[in-house]
């Protein structure tokens, strides 16, 4: 018998329940969206030519989402149940033959390991079909799971058709499917609208292989918890905290301290070196990689950034797709807002702003600064209160410091404009042209000093 599996992924509905304008399959738990989880825990079992997922609202977003991944797509632009959305599938899916394992996109959190084991329980027999069970202890709205003597499935009783003894029963069919393809499709045209919704629904699929003679077995998951689908916001959550807790101690098993680690936020897709410290209410997020020996401060958040060995961030900094160099120092109350390379040996001091600037290797920039569109060089010390002018109303304009130069405090520099290596500008200056290298530049008006004029100003305001 053809073992080979293919795997489809129902993710064609818009999720009424989330009360979203945002297909339910594209919201986030863990820094990655559901479908993003379910197709790879998909391509575990099978290669992406052997994936396929069942679009339908917000195709366009979801294929864009899933593009990465190579695998197939079916676009089911009605949305008549689950059963239909497979008949749609047949001429990608009849053709593959072997197993065709089929679950839901909104299911985050189930373990490829119990995929595979719901594979090798149905190679093992000559079922049609095997279902993954679990026992719930409230399963309300899922079918109950009703064996014969031999422990294989007798039917399935939806919540509404059930008897009190039946519905007493704690086994509930979670939507997780394994059947032998030749058989699904020999019967799948079986399937009847017979619902007030007129859909066809997927696990009346059951029934039509029993009442085709066909044995039906059932694999009990012993974790209930991650097989699931994500209904409303409070599940949402339940899943992203699952997923943080577990990247959390999985971080920690591998060498991270992480301090009061059910405050900290680390998403799936993050990869952190050894002996780095992660302090509370920290967010590490997107595709960050943190070297080793970092250190994160209190409620920093990183997205999207690459972190050398040994670097120091803050408390309460904010670094988003940036890279930072070895030994670089950044905080607290700094921002790398985006597209920054910050080198080796730089300080990025508390409430400095940077956006898409290029710092050379011991430069630094301690107070109170904006530097955008700006490439500064090595070495180079940028004074408290700093301003590179890059906007004109129009356009972003650039600016250029040459390495070992010396900005004063409270610096103007109206780009485009150049710096010298090697030069200072003078404090309090508005630098419009540019400066040679080794040159002082002074923008500013002369101090003018008028002998007695506060006196006089005082006196003059006690008279009548």
């Amino acid at each position: 018998m053809d073992t080979r599996v293919t795997v489809a992924i129902l993710a064609a509905g818009l999720g009424t329940r989330m009360k979203s304008r945002k297909a339910k399959v594209l919201h986030q738990a863990g820094g990655k969206t559901l479908i993003e989880h379910t197709v790879e825990t998909a391509l575990e079992l099978a290669p992406p030519e052997r994936v396929f997922v069942v679009v339908g609202h917000q195709s366009d977003e979801v294929q864009r989402t899933v593009a990465g991944h190579g695998v197939g797509l079916i676009h089911q632009r009605e949305q008549k149940g689950t059963g239909h959305a497979l008949m749609i599938g047949r001429n990608s899916l009849a053709q593959l033959g072997g197993l065709l394992v089929v679950y839901y996109g909104d299911c985050p959190l189930i373990p490829a390991s119990v995929l595979q084991a719901m594979v090798e329980s149905q190679k093992k027999t000559h079922a049609a079909a095997t279902i993954v069970t679990a026992d719930l202890d409230d399963p309300t709205g899922y079918g109950r799971v009703i064996r014969d003597a031999a422990g294989h499935v007798r039917t399935v009783v939806e919540q509404r058709d059930g008897t009190p003894e039946q519905l007493a029963i704690r086994e509930a069919n979670v939507g997780i499917y394994c059947f032998r393809a030749d058989v699904f499709w020999k019967h799948v045209d079986e399937l009847q609208p017979n619902n007030p919704a007129r859909e066809y629904y997927l696990t009346d699929m059951v029934e039509v292989l029993i009442r085709a003679g066909h044995t039906i077995d059932a694999f009990r998951a012993q974790n209930p918890s991650q097989l699931l689908g994500i209904n409303n916001r409070i599940e949402l959550a339940a899943a992203d905290r699952a997923f943080r807790e577990r990247k959390v101690r999985e971080l920690m098993l591998a060498g991270v301290t992480v301090r009061k680690p059910e405050t900290v936020t680390v998403d799936d897709t993050v990869l952190v070196g050894i002996d780095t410290v992660i302090e509370p209410f920290a967010q590490v997020l997107g595709r960050t990689v943190i070297g080793e020996g970092c250190h994160i401060g209190a409620c920093a958040i990183v997205r999207d950034s690459q972190l050398a060995d040994d670097v120091e961030v803050g408390p309460f900094t904010s670094i988003g797709s940036s890279r930072v160099g070895a030994g670089a120092q950044v905080g607290p109350y700094a921002r790398l807002r985006m597209d920054n390379d910050v080198a080796p040996g730089v300080h990025i001091g508390n409430f400095v702003e940077l956006k898409k600037t290029r710092i050379g290797s011991g430069s630094k920039a301690m107070h109170l600064a904006y530097l955008g569109d700006s490439a500064i060089g090595e070495d180079v010390n940028i004074g408290a209160g700093t301003i590179t002018c890059n906007f004109d109303g129009r356009k972003k304009h650039q600016t250029t410091i040459g390495s070992h130069s010396f900005v004063g405090s409270n610096a103007t520099l109206v780009a485009p404009v150049e710096i010298g290596e090697g030069s200072y500008l003078a404090a309090g200056s508005v630098i419009t042209d540019p400066v040679p290298s080794d040159a002082l530049a002074l923008g500013r008006a002369r101090q003018v000093i008028k002998e007695g004029w506060a006196r006089k100003r005082r006196d003059n305001s006690h008279r009548p």
